[in-house]
Order: C-alpha cells, then structure tokens, then sequence
C-alpha cells in the first residue's frame, strides 16, 4: 500500500471491540461447598425437629387420646304449667338471666280464687256437721241417762207391785181380802212389769240413737278431710298460676305469649343453666381403655379460637350411644357389619365464670385427653404381678 507523503502512517487493521476484564467470581468448587453447607444444616435442623418430635410423641403423643366428636351441654330444663288457663303475663323475655324462684309466666288466677273459696266454704259445713253430731251425741247421753232413771223407777214399782200380789195371795186364800184386791194387785204388776220393759226398750233406743249419731259424727269428719284436702289442692291450683323458675340459668325457646291458652304440660320455655355447662365426648371404643376418671382434658373450642381450656374426665356413660337410640341395632338378625362404636364421656370444665359466659351449649370441641396415669398405674400393677 502506498502512502501519501506528509500523512502519518496508518495501521494495517483494528481489532472490533476490546475485551474489558472480567469480575471475580468465586470458582465452582466454592459454590458446590456452599450448597453442601446449607444441606447439612437443614438436614441437622430436620434431624433436631424429628427428635424432639419422636421424644415427644414418646413421652406424651402417645398417651393423648383425641376426638372432635364433642359437644357443650346442660341440663336445660323445659318449663310447662300444671294447669290450665289463659296467660295474663310474661316476667321474662328472651336470653333473660333468672334465679331459683323467679316468676316467669302469670296464669288466669279467678276461676282457681272461686274454686279455693268454695273450698274453704265446704270446710266450715263439714265442721258445723262434726259440732251437729257432738252435740247430737250429748243429747242422747242426756236421754240415755233419763230413759235408764225411769227403767230404774220402773223396776222398784214392778218390784213393788209383785211383792204385793205374793203378800195379799194368802189372805185371800183365806178370805181375808176380796178377789178384786187380787186382781187390782195382778193388774198393777202387770203394768209396772211393762213400764219396765218400755224403759228398757227406751234405754236400749237412746244407745242405738247414740252409735248412730257417733257414725254420723266420723262421716261429717271423713267429709272435713276431704273438704281440706279438695281446699288444699285448690290453693294449690292457685299457687301455680304462677310458673316459677326451678333452677338459675338463661331464658331460651321462648314460645309463650299474653293471650295464649296453654293445658298442663305446654311447653312455654326453656332455662338453661350455662353457668354449670359440661363438655359430652364420645370416643372410640378403641379410645377408651386406658381413660380413667380424673385425668387432665384439653379443649379448644370451635368458637374461641386460640384458646384452650382445660378439665377433667368426670364420668363414662354406662353404655354405647348405639344402645340408648330410639332403635338400638339387633346385630343377632342379617348380615353383620362390625361398626366402632362410641363411648359418650362426660368432662367437667375447669374455668372461670368469665370464659364459661361464653360456652354455650351445642358448641363443638376438640378433645385430648391425656392417658399417661392409667398407663403408669397398669404398669406398676404389672411389675407387682411378676415379683408375686
């Protein structure tokens, strides 16, 4: 190539670009060394977290025995009158708090006022009869005494009268009285002979008239009785006009209204005593064999989240739920299907009346139920058993 004269020489060629230098990076073995060092410690951080939870479920998973078929109750109580009547009032009104003794609903009272009055009526008749028969039963003391006077008097006079007849009988054999002497004697016998059995008959009439005014007397006080006892029944009746409440609680299913009629078992309401609410689980039959009374119960309650209660097994149900339905199973006739059955154990809670305002009845619960006393027990009882 030629060149012009005066101008600088030209390089033959250029390279495109220049290559910059290049950052450290660390090498591919530094990366793999890394790698291998955070795998080593997940898996020791695994290997921790599977201990502690192997040691755990040894010690304690598994001895707790879980279910979440569970259930808050209570002993609600349903409220119905013993009577019949139109509803005048209603004390209460819906989720009320009520005390033992609390009138919940006023029944019509007139028709059971007139009934008592009419009562109390029969009463003073029964006994204005018992004061008639005692005083008839005096009188015919007083008549039992003249009638026995005049039989007295009666029996001198026919003593009389026949001591007569035998002294004069001789005289007038004799002829020293006359024949009509005689006869006038005889008749005098005769007749005092028959005052006396009339005053006898009279005596014998007054003590009949006596035992029938004494029957008199006991029916007059039988019917008292009954008259009292048809006035205590009435104040009774009259008493329960007014429906009183048997147990503290809160009012629930109110039903009842002013103007209603309501008969004798009507159902009007509903008490519930939340502050004595219990937990019902039922476990497995496969559950159940080391559960004893008095182990420790944790709960968590669908309704607190985050909150777990605490108490303890109180009782066990004396059979299966199976054999207290409507129709319990007959596994003697058909084919036969083993089912599992449950066990409904009742678990007392363990909490204050702040927290136990808020467990309602119906409320599902989880349940665990700690096992661990029964199982050390057996194996105490165990090792007794080899050394004898």
């Amino acid at each position: 190539m030629s060149t012009t004269a005066g101008s600088a020489p030209q390089p033959a060629s250029m390279p495109a670009s220049i290559p910059l230098p290049a950052k450290d990076t660390p090498a591919p073995s530094a990366k793999r060394l890394n790698r291998r060092t955070v795998l080593i410690a997940l898996g020791i951080v695994a290997l921790i977290v599977a201990a502690v939870w192997l040691a755990r479920w040894w010690t304690v998973g598994r001895f707790i025995e879980s279910t979440d078929d569970a259930y808050l109750q209570a002993d609600s109580v349903t409220v119905a009158p013993k009577i019949a009547g139109y509803v005048t009032r209603v004390y209460v009104a819906d989720n009320q708090v009520v005390k033992p003794g609390d009138p919940l609903v006023q029944l019509d009272a007139r028709q059971y006022q007139v009934a008592l009055e009419q009562a109390l009526a029969t009463i003073d008749a029964r006994k204005a009869d018992i004061e008639r028969a005692q005083a008839d039963i005096k009188q015919q003391q007083s008549n039992i005494a003249q009638t026995q006077a005049q039989q007295q008097v009666s029996r001198v006079s026919a003593r009389h009268a026949s001591d007569e007849v035998r002294r004069y009988a001789p005289l007038i054999a004799t002829g020293a009285e006359t024949s009509e002497r005689l006869a006038e004697l005889t008749s005098s016998r005769d007749q005092a002979n028959a005052t006396l059995a009339a005053n006898a008959a009279a005596v014998d009439a007054a003590r009949a008239q006596i035992a029938s005014a004494s029957a008199q007397l006991a029916q007059a006080r039988a019917q008292l009785e009954a008259a009292e006892a048809s006035a205590r029944q009435s104040r009774l009746d009259l008493d329960n006009t007014v429906v009183h409440s048997v147990l503290g609680g809160k009012v629930g299913d109110r039903t009842v209204r002013v103007g209603q009629y309501v008969q004798p078992g009507t159902r009007m309401l509903t008490v519930v005593p939340v502050q004595n609410t219990y937990l019902v689980a039922n476990f497995k039959e496969t559950q159940v064999g080391q559960m004893r009374i008095g182990q420790p119960v944790d709960m968590q309650v669908d309704a607190l989240p985050g909150h777990t209660l605490h108490g303890v097994i109180d009782s066990f149900s004396p059979g299966t739920g199976s054999q207290f339905a409507l129709l319990p199973p007959e596994n003697a006739t058909g084919n036969f299907t083993k089912i599992v059955q449950r066990v409904p154990v009742r678990i007392r809670i363990d909490t204050g009346p702040e927290t136990r305002s808020v467990l309602l009845p119906g409320l599902s619960v989880t349940v665990d139920v700690d096992t661990r006393s029964a199982r050390d027990r057996d194996a105490r009882v165990d090792a007794e058993n080899h050394r004898g």
